[in-house]
């Protein structure tokens, strides 16, 4: 068996409509409590006589069919272990699948750092979709959720596995009970994308690559539909340490100190997780969801790989299908992306390579080279160390979590999704004041990149003003931005009007799809993009409080980042004002979070009191 390997080198009207499974909130009937199997309780019945011991298991065994298991013997003492059948009872069907969705790995560009010279030349791992199938146990309802190792989610991928699935099974899986979510790895194959911004940079439409990924989250979505059983599941969360920073701090610190004194960090530590077993006990698989870039191999790369969160999977897979290649055995752990939008794995934060320097500044730059020589570094010796390390940190949070996920996920199974022109949704900000997302368009520090991937020429982080050189020659090759859309923006400057450029085709969706889907006491928040850490908290105290308010208390909610359509970045309003990378790239300008929260918090709602 190979050794691991990374240890070398439209807006809301009345008439826009909600899709959702009809009587989501059926009340679930009797959850009675359960003891696992592998918890080997034993109960003591302490000194007994032969007669009281017979009558013991007739009037405990045989009546209630139990199942006793004689563990130890011994003159004063009897240890027995009784479980009753009708205590084992399974809340959901549950199926869980893994497809190779790899593809071409040589001569093809790399999705992520849109840096052109980052062409693939070989493999150092490969690339996995992940399936996970809940269905309430008269299958009435069912729900798929996919983590695939890929940079992100496009429309078209999304449409053309929809299309596949319903040519297989007609109306079973659809746009409001699928989920599709990349990890963001940026080391995976680009070239699935329709708009032509990603076309640029992807050097078009690569059909290879496309297909190998529809045909990867199809496939692993049929062996988790033929593998569909009887089961539980449990949640869990915790703190993993070591293994982010926030690498636009000076953005993070804008938001109100009120609400900033509210966490103890400017990331999400938080990793849930989602447990499934059968009704025997045996272990099917995980869901995990933590804020963190796969960033840790960096733009220098050139082997297609799944980065941090993907040798985490690879971790978890080989510890519990022993004696398996990697890719094979029945066990699945998805490892999938949250509101990582402003979080970095390089803990070591950024510097100036050519001198050694702290460039922790606003603007990301150095005194000699300027922001190109600005770049953050991993906890390792050199990238492959750092994947390593991060990866194993988050596997190992994973594993411990697992191991002591008791907490049941209960209640019936829902989803709710809504096609939305995000160009143009009216927000209501309070009782007298309501304002509108934008056309798409970005920033100028959009050129500039991050700190975990720098970009080009003399463009920095935190440019609340254009360059009259970069603006005229955008003039002239693409056009310049209409007054309206400029006004909209402010304070971005923009340097691409990508919602008011359509040659060759459009360059940015404006028609984006936003969805949830309740699993019981659980809510997954399917994004189309990345939130910061910040805007992910707003989103999902929002989506939680808009529950509560219509008595569906204590759910648990999660974001699934990069799901279904790529729209770049969601700051908050008071980051956007600052224009660092991520403000620069939040496309429908200073509202773009505002207006999330009012579309989710409507499917919230949808869902909660639809029955």
């Amino acid at each position: 068996m190979p050794g691991p390997p990374f240890t070398t080198p439209n807006a809301l009207t009345t008439s826009a409509h909600f899709d959702h499974i009809d009587s989501p909130l059926e009340t679930q009937a009797d959850s009675t409590s359960w003891i696992p199997l592998s918890m080997g309780l034993m109960s003591p019945l302490g000194k007994l006589s032969r007669f009281h011991a017979c009558n013991l298991f007739k009037k405990v065994a045989l009546p209630l069919l139990s199942l006793i298991l004689l563990t130890h013997v011994s003159t004063n003492l009897l240890f027995i272990l009784i479980i009753d059948p009708s205590e084992v009872r399974a809340n959901y069907l549950l199926g869980v699948g893994r497809a190779d969705c790899t593809g071409p790995v040589a001569e093809i560009p790399l999705m992520g750092y849109a840096n052109p010279e980052q062409v693939g030349s070989g493999l150092l791992m490969r690339l996995y979709s992940r399936a996970f199938i809940m269905a309430d146990l008269d299958d009435s309802r069912r729900v798929v959720f996919v983590s695939a190792d890929i940079g992100m989610v496009s429309q078209r991928l999304r449409l053309e596995v929809l299309k596949k699935l319903k040519s297989k099974y007609g109306e079973l899986y659809r746009q409001d009970n699928v989920i599709l979510s990349g990890t963001h790895t940026h080391s995976g194959p680009g070239g699935y994308f329709q708009y032509t911004l990603f076309w640029i940079t992807s050097k078009g439409l690569i059909r290879p690559s496309l297909n190998a990924i529809v045909n990867g989250i199809v496939k692993s979505i049929d062996i988790a539909h033929q593998n569909m059983k009887r089961g539980r599941l449990f949640i869990n969360r915790g703190t993993v340490e070591n293994s982010q920073i926030n690498r636009s701090p000076f953005s993070y610190l804008e938001n109100p100190a009120s609400e900033r004194s509210r966490y103890s960090s400017n990331t999400d530590k938080e990793m849930v997780m989602l447990k499934m077993v059968d009704e025997n006990g045996q272990e099917l698989g995980l869901i995990s969801w933590f804020a963190v870039h796969p960033v840790s191999m960096n733009n220098t790369n050139h082997l297609v790989n799944s980065d941090n969160v993907g040798y985490a999977s690879y971790l978890f897979e080989q510890e519990k299908n022993k004696g398996m290649l990697p890719g094979e055995g029945s066990f699945v752990a998805a490892f999938a992306s949250s509101n990582l939008g402003d979080v970095s794995p390089n803990t070591k934060g950024p510097f100036c390579v050519n001198t050694g320097e702290s460039c922790n500044n606003p603007q990301s730059t150095c005194p000699v080279g300027g922001a190109k020589m600005c770049m953050a570094m991993g906890p390792g010796n050199d990238m492959f160390d750092s994947t390593r390390i991060i990866g194993q940190n988050i596997y190992l949070k994973a594993r411990d979590l697992y191991e002591k996920a008791y907490q049941e996920v209960t209640g019936p199974l829902s989803s709710a999704h809504q096609w939305v022109n995000m160009s143009d949704v009216s927000v209501e900000l309070n009782a007298t004041h309501t304002v509108k997302t934008c056309k798409p368009a970005l920033g100028h520090s959009f050129a500039a990149g991050t700190i975990d991937g720098v970009g080009a020429f003399d463009f920095t982080q935190g440019s609340v003003e254009g360059n009259p050189f970069w603006d005229e020659i955008r003039d002239q090759l693409l056009g310049e931005p209409s007054n309206e859309t400029k006004a909209c923006h402010k304070p971005k400057p923009i340097l691409f009007s990508t919602g008011e450029m359509t040659r060759p085709h459009p360059w940015h969706p404006d028609i984006v799809d936003v969805q949830i889907a309740a699993i019981g006491s659980l809510a997954i928040i399917a994004v189309p993009g990345e939130f910061t850490t910040m805007s992910g908290r707003r989103l999902r105290e929002a989506v939680k409080r808009e529950f509560d308010s219509h008595g569906t208390s204590r759910m648990d909610v999660v974001i699934a980042g990069l799901c279904n359509v790529y729209t770049h970045y969601i700051t908050t309003y008071e980051e956007y004002q600052v224009q660092r990378y991520e403000a620069a790239s939040t496309i429908y300008g200073p509202h773009t979070l505002s207006a999330y929260i009012q579309l989710y918090r409507g499917l919230a709602r949808a869902i909660a009191t639809v029955t």
